[in-house]
């Protein structure tokens, strides 16, 4: 395909349609509403009657739907490269695509658990892909409980000499991972090292690193494996909401800056049109 969009928000449908518009093929993948499933009311987008979040959501996706786009509902796993273009791996398989435009929504925010943030870099990491190869022969654990953390734990698998699955009280599917279901008390180590996983039992788990995989990947997790370059979580775009990475582009709330409709369906279209001139330059 041309084309892959990654959310199915204001900002990617507004991707989509200017893509599709100019004549490219173009799929868009969407998990769930994101920030639009939050929103109860809607009176403040130009020419358009008080309204839902959710009722906004249905109504671009079926507008995306009517220009011929292709709009399926699947789990992102893991943004990376393939054979001729990007590649990203979902729940319902690999997908390949010349351009992609992120548009994820903002980054989940990590679980309360304390000694979480005091380790991040320091034994605690968001990214398999990016620090698997620093744990070659050691014990880690993978937090989560969904399809997400399970491909973390695959990644891992390779190269750790065991992977637990930490599920913080949640339940997890059959996998051949061992796993964990104690709700959490703490992260410990010393010298700012973590060393361990403390339950609310008492009792710890040694381990070398913790990879945090809870919920879907956020835009952040994706970045980080594909190499786009954040700040703070926020990926950086230039004008034409560009990233670092040829043929990647990223808008909406995941870029950061005011996180309003209008604002998303205005860098949305710019990643449109942008993905588009660069298919053309090929």
């Amino acid at each position: 395909m041309d084309v892959l969009v990654l959310g199915g928000g204001p900002a990617g449908v507004s991707a989509a349609i200017y893509a599709a518009r100019a004549g490219k093929s173009v799929t868009l993948l969407y998990m769930d509403m994101g920030a639009l499933g939050r929103a109860e009311r809607i009176d403040n987008f130009y020419g358009c009657p008080a309204t839902t979040g959710p009722a906004l959501f249905e109504a671009g996706l079926q507008q995306a739907r009517d220009l011929g786009v292709t709009v399926k509902k699947a789990q992102v796993l893991s943004l990376g490269f393939g054979m001729e273009g990007l590649l990203v791996e979902t729940s319902e398989g690999d997908l390949e695509a010349k351009a992609v435009v992120l548009s994820t929504g903002t980054q989940r925010k990590a679980p309360k658990i304390p000694g979480l943030r005091d380790f991040d870099g320091a034994g605690v990491s968001y990214c398999a892909i990016c620090d698997g190869f620093f744990c070659r022969g050691k014990e880690v654990a993978v937090l989560g409980a969904g399809e997400y953390a399970l491909h973390e734990a695959q990644v891992l698998a390779p190269l750790a000499s065991k992977v637990t699955l930490l599920t913080n009280g949640e339940d997890a599917p059959m996998c051949e991972f061992s796993v964990d279901r104690r709700p959490i008390a703490a992260l410990e180590g010393a010298d700012g090292i973590l060393q361990q996983v403390r339950f609310q039992d008492g009792e710890v788990l040694p381990v070398s690193r913790l990879f945090v995989a809870l919920g879907t990947a956020g835009s952040g997790d994706l970045a980080k494996k594909a190499g786009i370059l954040t700040n703070a979580d926020k990926i950086l775009v230039d004008d034409s909401m560009a990233t670092n990475i040829p043929g990647l582009f990223a808008a909406g709330d995941c870029t950061g800056g005011l996180l309003q409709v209008f604002k998303a369906v205005s860098q949305g279209s710019q990643a449109g049109m942008a993905a588009v001139k660069y298919l053309n330059s090929l």
